[in-house]
């Protein structure tokens, strides 16, 4: 630990934040309910497991006292099962409460895009100057029609100073300055995650990481952005949109991947969205290796690239292109068949595409946020 002084560093022993018994637990159980998508009784376990190990708790405050603080807190909530008749009550069932999805999502925001506070009205820049409500720190002479509320008073009544002197002070409409401001655009944003099988194959858990950045990212445009708006939608077989407080429960299903409906649905919901600013984002691990037939059956083929499927792919990213929705892909595997896959695709709708691995996803699809905020899209 270091403090600044005014004549260097001052070095001292860095002394860890005196946690109670239940925040060092409480910790460690945000993030084994989002690795098992909200399966109490399988977190609980795990956290067993690890008390077992580590010695998290002792005599004074166990597992037993924790779950009781969660469901006095409002984090957890028992429901009991009817049972079957003339036996009494059944089983209870550990639940996570809506108080604990909305925690679970902050957590997420927290961990990997930094503890950012809520602020002002939560617009996007175009990146032009002008009438608008975020000032950009630079100063420009009063023009007519300027709001008052934007007028430096400080370096007004310096110019003034400077211009008239002391001793015959006044303020003139050539003495006003004025703090120019951004012109700020909405953004709709839709955010699709694969959830096909191969999410979890080869001993990789990618699934996780995927749902805290779209938990993460729910919680950054609630709080920071409220006027731009986030749709999360999966795509396997098919493509389907879920609710954000559904995120924490999110799993992996026997899926092939239907790029092409998930981009249609994302099209879809945009269309009716009145912003002017739209954008996709993809986060996937794999080749897409099926489609929906008209008739309602499934073209499937995991072999390679398959052209029919490929050519639909690249089409769908065309039409997406005159629409002027640009898609950013974020893909996760490494093979080099796909990433030139990506790069075609990429080409088609002229949008972005970052080859990345698991730890830096989250960073990643913050700062494309950020800089998107900064330009028109259209």
């Amino acid at each position: 630990m270091t403090m600044k002084t005014g004549k260097g560093f001052v070095f001292r022993t860095y002394n860890a934040p005196n946690l109670t018994p239940f925040e060092k637990l409480f910790e460690i159980f945000q993030e084994l309910i989002t690795h098992t998508s909200g399966d109490v009784d399988e977190a609980l376990d795990w956290l067993r497991e690890l008390d077992e190990e580590y010695g998290l708790t002792d005599e004074d405050y166990t597992i037993d006292d924790f779950i009781e603080d969660l469901k006095d807190k409002g984090y957890l909530r028992e429901e009991i099962e009817p049972g079957n008749e003339g036996e009494g009550p059944g089983e209870a069932n550990l639940s996570i409460t809506a108080k604990m999805e909305r925690i679970i999502r902050q957590h997420a925001l927290d961990q990997i895009f930094g503890k950012l506070k809520r602020s002002g009205s939560g617009n996007h820049h175009t990146g032009k100057a002008g009438r608008g409500d975020e000032h950009t720190g630079d100063f420009r002479e009063y023009r007519y029609g300027d709001s008052l509320e934007n007028i430096s008073m400080t370096e007004s009544l310096k110019n003034a100073q400077i211009n008239h002197g002391m001793d015959s002070f006044f303020l003139s409409e050539d003495d006003l300055v004025v703090e120019d401001t951004h012109y700020k655009a909405q953004m709709s944003t839709v955010l699709m995650i694969d959830i096909s099988h191969s999410m979890i194959l080869y001993g990789e858990d990618r699934i996780t990481p995927a749902k805290k950045v779209a938990m993460a990212l729910s919680e950054l445009i609630t709080t920071r952005y409220p006027k731009d708006t986030l749709d999360i939608l999966v795509f396997g077989n098919d493509a389907w949109p879920i609710p954000i407080k559904d995120l924490p429960y999110l799993k992996v299903g026997p899926y092939h991947t239907n790029t092409v409906a998930g981009l249609q649905l994302a099209m879809d919901i945009l269309r009716r969205k009145r912003n002017t600013n739209k954008q996709i984002f993809m986060i996937t691990d794999g080749k897409p290796s099926c489609l929906r037939m008209p008739d309602g059956s499934y073209y499937k083929n995991s072999v390679g690239l398959d052209d029919f499927i490929v050519e639909k792919c690249y089409n769908t990213a065309r039409q997406a292109r005159k629409l002027h929705i640009p898609i950013t892909t974020f893909m996760i595997a490494q093979d080099p068949y796909l990433r030139q896959f990506i790069r075609y695709f990429t080409e088609a709708n002229k949008g972005k595409a970052f080859y990345t691995g698991l730890d830096g996803l989250g960073e990643m699809i913050f700062e494309d946020y950020e800089k998107n905020r900064k330009r028109k899209l259209k």
